[in-house]
């Protein structure tokens, strides 16, 4: 599956921001997908992720309740919803898939497709 982020961007802090990411292929349901991002001299870091369904979700701490992750399988497209973002919240962020059925999937290393990145910038 080919992945393709949008949806960055340059915000102030405050603003909302929603991610996209688009994926080929015919089997989009079968995966479980996820967002990371990677902030500038920091390691990638897990934001959230959604089951294949869509029926279960997980947050890391520093986004709950202000992110959104959510899933479009007829449209092929997995979506990140950023509310209330802080500067902290800089980073590329990218979406990623793996051929999983069964939940959501935290691992970094689990995942098996990655998009190419989308920039987003929170001013101050």
């Amino acid at each position: 599956v080919q992945l393709q982020a949008s949806g960055g961007g340059l915000v102030q802090a405050g603003d909302s921001l929603r991610l996209s990411c688009a994926a080929s292929g015919r089997t989009f349901s079968s995966y479980a997908m996820g967002w990371f991002r990677q902030a500038p001299g920091k390691e990638r870091e897990f934001v959230a992720a959604i089951s294949s369904s869509g029926g279960s979700t997980w947050y890391a701490d520093s986004v709950k309740g202000r992110f959104t992750i959510s899933r479009d399988n007829a449209k092929n497209t997995v979506y990140l919803q950023m509310n209330s973002l802080k500067p902290e919240d800089t980073a590329v962020y990218y979406c990623a898939a793996d051929d999983f059925l069964w939940g959501v999937v935290i691992q970094e290393n689990e995942y098996d497709y990655w998009g190419q990145g989308t920039q987003v910038t929170v001013s101050s």
